[in-house]
């Protein structure tokens, strides 16, 4: 009876076909161009169309299959309990013991242990994790000399008796990504030496089939201004590498797959985040796969995620919370293992017991009340994501093979291929970012007016590093504005811009409203106004509040005729800048009005300039 009563339902709504949907498009439009108007052109090397339908599906092979199966595009597991992942820096092992324990006990399961130490030792490790249930949670080691502290740590599960199944660890050893990208080469030639040690490491722990050395540290790439498909390829070719060598080495294909471990950023790109993590284990799967391993389960990729670095913001830091939120989205629906929203003030400082509370609190709101660990592969099935999934893995697997052309991910990264295809796409982040067409709340539109640096915000939280030889360098994309702002804030001097509203009211209003937000983001101070009746009446209101800028905002129509009277009522005591780009631009320019501001402005160099001028 229910059935009939949907087939009733769904007859009065007849399928439309394509044709119809691009017909009423068109003529939408108006003779507007269809690509230039409603296709999107990523930075990741394809485009994404407006809308998907069911016949888009057709031609992508991995469709049908379910979590737990190969390729695990749905993901490698029959659920989606990802692991609340925080990580501890270990200076004084018994404070960071202290930490580990009280945070074990606010919702985390999954301890990461940084090493700030130049030596860890055998009691440090026993002071460490006292009273911490190793079988209980899942750990992981960062820092220096990780394959001593895994010596330390094979010697004590085994003095402490814990099972070989029980024990869920992993280190950080990675000489290909995170020891090239910060020195450019191999401590020894060609890395034997590191190899040398990893295979004898992985010899030892074969048995620990839960215990994985090597992390591939994807999220380098991402936070030096990589674009998600490069993330993504360069981890593949750099795993590829791992795989190749170790088997060189004579250690078996099963054991040394799962011997490694991928850690990715997971940035504010919503979708294409969800479909990057579903390719990922889909393009490992396949070339595990061609090692001829004994069983599947040693084509599953074992993923940690990190929110991104790359987009946090100094100035309206609070505003990182909402970012870690999405990201933490995006690496949850994906399937990720475990997952690390770092603190909303990691771009600026130590992170505060309140800050490291928020962050934890995110993963736990969305298992708790969001229940986002309930659902399997969420995001299977939709048309878009499906479509993002097979164009991230398509362009990404051509990155891959012309990586392998290029003799491999070591033999492309001393070749500077890696640094060069990174450092472009930072480029091109850095321009889209300095136009507005990539935005940043906070830095390069809509900052708190009123906001100012406070003193414990030091130059070096805004200042980016110089790169020198064939290393990568990891950067925030706010650096540029934030650098300039700080520069205005620590100057002793309150620049001020004066919004001159007239004319037309409605394009008045939107134009001050839009140069307010443009000036600011320089930290500059703005005066906004409702309106004013006459030119003289807005000249004399600027020159008594004493402001640098004078911004004449009015219609295009507006400006030919008030413009130039501004200009000769300021007599020269404020510089003049026009809020537009009018047709009658060139006129102004021929009577001395040089400054205009518009949405095709290059915000970050229009504003160095003013400064500039102000002799700041």
């Amino acid at each position: 009876m229910a059935n009939t009563k949907f087939e009733k339902l769904f007859a009065e709504f007849p399928a439309v076909p394509t044709e119809a949907w691009e017909e009423v498009i068109t003529a939408d439009l108006k003779g507007a161009d269809y690509e230039r108007k409603l296709v999107w052109r990523t930075g990741e090397g394809f485009n994404v169309r407006p809308y998907y339908r069911a016949e888009n599906l057709e031609g992508i092979k991995f469709l049908g299959s379910q979590a737990g199966e190969f390729p695990y595009v749905r993901g490698t597991r029959p659920h989606n309990r990802w692991k609340v992942h925080q990580t501890v820096t270990v200076a004084d092992p018994a404070a960071a013991n202290a930490e580990a324990l009280d945070i074990l006990n606010k919702g985390v399961d999954s301890l990461g242990f940084c090493i700030a130490k130049e030596e860890l030792t055998a009691a440090d490790l026993d002071t460490l994790l006292a009273g911490i249930s190793i079988p209980a949670i899942s750990m992981s080691f960062c820092g220096s000399k990780m394959a001593d502290v895994v010596e330390l740590m094979l010697a004590k599960l085994e003095k402490d008796g814990v099972a070989k199944e029980e024990a869920s660890i992993a280190f950080s050893i990675d000489p290909l990504v995170k020891g090239l990208s910060q020195k450019g080469d191999f401590c020894s030639p060609n890395g034997e030496t590191c190899f040398a040690r990893i295979a004898e490491l992985i010899n030892k722990t074969a048995e620990w089939k839960n215990i994985r050395l090597v992390t591939v540290n994807a999220a380098i790439f991402s936070n030096a201004g990589s674009t998600i498909v490069e993330e993504l390829a360069f981890a593949l070719a750099a795993g590829n590498d791992y795989l190749a060598r170790l088997t060189d080495a004579g250690v078996n294909i099963d054991v040394a797959a799962r011997k490694i471990r991928f850690s990715f950023a997971v940035t504010a790109n919503y979708f294409m985040e969800i479909a990057k993590f579903r390719a990922a284990r889909m393009l490992w799967a396949n070339i595990v796969k061609g090692y001829n391993p004994e069983k599947n389960c040693a084509c599953k990729m074992q993923i940690h995620a990190e929110t991104s670095r790359w987009n946090q913001t100094v100035y309206d830091p609070y505003v990182n919370m909402l970012r870690g939120t999405t990201e933490a989205m995006s690496a949850t629906i994906g399937g990720v293992q475990s997952l690390e929203v770092v603190p909303f003030d990691a771009s600026f400082g130590t992170p505060t017991e309140f800050s490291k509370r928020i962050a934890r609190n995110v993963e736990l709101l969305l298992k708790h009340e969001s229940h986002f660990d309930q659902v399997v592969d969420p995001a299977g099935g939709s048309y878009y994501i499906e479509n993002l999934t097979q164009s991230i893995a398509a362009e990404a697997w051509k990155l891959f093979l012309e990586i392998e052309a290029k003799g491999g991910y070591t033999e492309a990264y001393k070749a500077g291929f890696i640094v060069e295809r990174v450092n472009a796409s930072a480029t091109a982040k850095d321009k889209n970012i300095a136009t507005r067409r990539q935005i940043l709340l906070g830095a390069n539109q809509y900052p708190n007016f009123t906001e100012v640096a406070p003193e414990e915000i030091a130059a070096t939280s805004v200042t980016r590093v110089a790169a020198e030889g064939n290393v990568l360098t990891p950067y925030r994309g706010a650096m540029a504005f934030e650098e300039m702002r700080l520069h205005v804030d620590r100057s002793g001097k309150q620049p001020k811009a004066f919004m001159l509203t007239c004319g037309n009211l409605a394009m008045a209003r939107a134009r001050a409203q839009f140069s307010c937000n443009f000036f600011a983001c320089a930290g500059i101070r703005v005066q906004d106004n409702t309106f004013f009746k006459s030119v003289e009446e807005g000249v004399q209101a600027a020159l008594e509040s004493k402001a640098e800028i004078v911004v004449v905002c009015a219609s295009d129509d507006d400006y030919a005729t008030v413009a130039p009277q501004v200009k000769e009522l300021l007599g020269g005591k404020a510089i003049l800048v026009v809020a537009g780009a009018p047709a009658c631009a060139p006129e102004l320019e021929a009577q001395g009005i040089t400054n205009f501001i518009n949405v095709k402005s290059n915000v970050l160099e229009t504003l160095k300039f003013y400064l500039k001028e102000m002799g700041i």
